[in-house]
């Protein structure tokens, strides 16, 4: 007898239809299953085996083939367990044809008969809903993540038997309740990573406040101990609020590589090792899986002493600060994953840390502090929109007893000034100034006659770059979007201009 199961398989970010085909006849006892399955999916004949005869069931003793179609398209992962165990059951004619809608299903198998969570379930139920799918059967762990999805009726399972007695209505499932974004949002952060608790250091709070209000890259320049590192800290405290759908481009990629807990309700901030691989930071392995710029997507990419890392994984960084996006290419299978993130990184000025100190000597000769700052290539150091110096803190200001302005306030005006940029920005598909592209900055970054002679001036002074020039013109319109003014002013181009002199003084 044949037995058709519907369930969906995953590239990328996408799913795709795959229909789970059991065909059981005489002969010899057998098992095959073809269809480009990978080694997961091939080992799922001991895991349905065991779990169909744990579960109350017998495991047919007949020449079995399980085909997954289309067959040209490689299967992936253990999520094939429960739709070919269903397709047996029916196939061995154990439990009558399953006819509630055509549920599509998916789930993977325990010994004893458990469904387990699958990783990547949330794109594949979206592209699904698209398709046309209306009714689900998924594993009860991965309930809280789909929740969101508009349009479909999902059951969550937790054990063959149920899923079996509920696909034959001896049994009722309440499907999964569909929440109410804008109710469930939640924004908590650690006191201990609060802006009141940084002490001075009123220049770079100034400049982290513009990098988040619009969404630029930033680098920290300064000795040891000087807070860079708690100022990284501090920034997911202000920035701003997700909205759905920044939340779920975060959430589908956080699926794919099986670290989603629930649904994602803060921006997503990364942080990973010097030592990092470049398949690590960019993605890839065997099944070109998203990597920590991937991760970091919508959200933050924290890099602590940047020229510690290597100079080959850093310069990977340029192409997806351009262009958000990040192509992932292994043997026949290439993916493009969004990596549109805010880069905050900081380093030393050289390997003591007290090149250009007033305070304190340097003690590296003119060849180390060369080679320390060539781990960073100019074109790099062009696609970071604030250059800024981090000083080391004076006794008066560490000896301050007030708080300093907290975390909560300088949201509330991030959170204005990327509303006013979501609103112009809108109907140009993009959500923040960081984001603007040529055409965009000729329609809302427009400059007076005093602005633009000081422009042309800082232009050839500064020895500025076409990029830095566009990237100059990004970063005024933030600073005028949190002063409230509709046009870009002097003072706005002034401070823009002032950070992108650092790498005219770091030379590399």
């Amino acid at each position: 007898m044949l037995a058709l199961i519907k369930s969906y398989g995953l590239n990328g970010l996408d799913g795709f239809p795959v229909q789970a085909e059991i065909d059981m006849h005489t002969g010899l006892p057998s098992y095959d299953i073809v269809g480009l399955g990978d080694t997961a999916v091939k080992e799922s004949k001991e895991r349905v085996r065991s779990a169909m005869k744990n579960s109350g069931f017998f495991y047919p003793v007949a020449a079995t083939v399980v085909n997954l179609a289309p067959a040209n398209i490689r299967k992936e992962g253990s999520l094939y367990d429960l739709p070919i165990a269903i397709g047996m059951l029916i196939a061995s004619q154990q439990i009558s044809d399953v006819d509630i809608k055509k549920p599509v299903i998916l789930g993977e198998l325990s010994l004893n008969g458990e469904v387990r969570k699958v990783n990547g379930l949330l794109p594949m139920l979206i592209t699904a809903v698209q398709n046309g799918e209306k009714t689900f059967v998924i594993p009860e762990g991965n309930a809280d993540e789909v929740a969101f999805i508009e349009g479909a009726t999902i059951y969550p399972v937790q054990t063959l038997r149920q899923t079996v007695d509920f696909l034959t209505g001896h049994i009722e499932i309440s499907p999964v309740q569909i929440r109410n974004w804008e109710s469930d949002v939640e924004f908590k952060h650690s006191d201990d990573h609060d802006f009141k608790h940084i002490k001075g250091q009123f220049a770079a709070k100034r400049a982290i406040e513009i990098a988040v209000a619009g969404g630029h890259n930033i680098i920290m320049i300064g000795p040891p101990g000087a807070g860079k590192t708690m100022l990284a800290r501090a920034v997911p405290s202000i920035m701003p609020n997700l909205t759905f759908e920044e939340a779920l481009e975060v959430a589908k990629i956080h699926s794919v590589t099986g670290q989603l807990e629930g649904f994602i309700y803060e921006r997503p901030f990364r942080t990973p090792h010097h030592s990092s691989t470049m398949v690590a930071m960019t993605g890839g392995g065997n099944k070109a899986r998203p990597g920590e710029i991937s991760l970091a997507h919508n959200g933050v990419l924290f890099l602590d002493e940047l020229p510690e890392y290597n100079r080959q994984t850093l310069e990977t960084l340029r192409q997806p600060l351009e262009d958000g996006t990040i192509t992932v290419s292994r043997n026949a299978v290439s993916v493009t994953y969004p990596a549109d993130f805010m880069l905050i990184a900081s380093m030393n000025p050289c390997p003591c840390g007290n090149y250009g100190s007033h305070t304190a000597e340097c003690k590296c000769s003119a060849s180390q502090i060369h080679r320390y700052l060539n781990k960073l290539s100019g074109p790099l150091l062009d696609r970071i929109d604030i250059h800024i110096e981090v000083a080391s803190v004076s006794y008066d200001d560490l000896h301050e007893d007030r708080f300093a302005e907290s975390s909560a306030v300088i949201r509330e005006r991030v959170n204005k000034a990327r509303e006013i940029q979501r609103t112009r920005l809108a109907a140009y598909g993009r959500r923040c100034n960081a984001q603007m592209t040529s055409s965009d900055i000729k329609k809302f970054c427009i400059l007076d006659r005093a602005s633009t002679l000081l422009l042309e001036d800082s232009f050839h002074k500064l020895n500025l770059t076409a990029r830095a020039y566009t990237r100059v013109l990004k970063v005024a319109r933030t600073i005028a979007d949190l002063d409230g003014s509709e046009t870009i002013g002097e003072r706005h181009l002034a401070e823009s201009l002032q950070y992108r002199q650092l790498d005219r003084k770091y030379r590399v």
